[in-house]
């Protein structure tokens, strides 16, 4: 018997039943990253910690760029859920086209990105935290060092250590969908490059938290390719031209009644 036959018939009914989990993911990872970004531009608006207290104060006694905070907030739990589904899907992707995947890599890539939702609700809640009480609670402006203490545990979160739980789920998903051979090779080494930039950056500009995103979208564009490829008509096997007819026997004796 040939055994060659049912283990390539599998690889292209494993292809195709991720399909659909691919384009899930690929497309809860778009809409994760067009709202990671909305929010991280809104909440931005707050007082860095660079600014003077005059910053502090002025921003306080404006409402409209209080308000304009208090919408990235609301934002930000909404990108924290398109995250969990874009994980969750691409896990069964993975599960899918990898049934005995690296036990490291995967448990390192759940734990990874909990800690990343985890920390990104955190730390934007504590830099909004003075803006969302000032507007939608009608409290008093809190003095500067409240507002600026605030600030930098926020900062301390996403940046030290949310980013860094980014990196990693970055790194563990890159090496499980090379594996699985979603990802080609350069794409992966770009993949590769950003997630160590994650890891290793030391810095708290925002603009550093859109790698993050931007990393996200990379991965989406060849999960839909996949999604695409495993929702094509598997083509027909070749078997080959038919074989001709056997030539008539003449040298046979006839089988019909009337001859001697």
């Amino acid at each position: 018997m040939n055994d060659a036959a049912p283990a390539s018939e599998a690889a292209p009914s494993a292809s195709s039943g991720s399909g659909p989990a691919a384009r899930i993911a690929a497309v809860s990872g778009i809409v994760f990253a067009v709202l990671f970004v909305v929010a991280l531009v809104l909440v931005h608006r707050a007082p860095t910690l660079a600014d003077p207290d005059s910053a502090y104060t002025g921003f306080y006694a404006n409402g409209g760029d209080q308000l304009f905070v208090a919408v990235g907030l609301y934002l930000v739990p909404f990108a924290g859920i398109a995250f969990l589904w874009h994980m969750t899907a691409m896990r069964a992707v993975l599960d899918t086209l990898t049934p005995q995947p690296s036990t490291m890599a995967h448990g390192l890539n759940l734990l990874a990105g909990a800690i990343f939702v985890t920390l990104l609700f955190a730390g934007t809640a504590a830099v909004g935290a003075v803006a969302f009480g000032v507007y939608f609670g009608h409290s008093p402006a809190e003095d500067p060092q409240t507002a600026r203490a605030l600030t930098g545990v926020g900062y301390g979160l996403v940046f030290i250590f949310g980013v860094r739980g980014a990196g990693m789920f970055a790194l563990t998903t890159t090496t499980l969908l090379r594996n699985a051979k979603v990802l080609p090779i350069v794409p992966a080494v770009i993949a590769y490059l950003l997630a160590a930039f994650l890891l290793l950056a030391v810095t708290s500009n925002p603009a550093a938290v859109l790698v993050f995103p931007a990393w996200v979208v990379l991965i989406s564009i060849f999960l839909l390719r996949h999604a695409h490829r495993a929702a094509a008509p598997a083509p027909e096997p070749d078997t080959g031209p038919p074989a001709p007819a056997a030539p008539l026997d003449t040298t046979s004796p006839s089988l019909r009644s009337d001859q001697p």
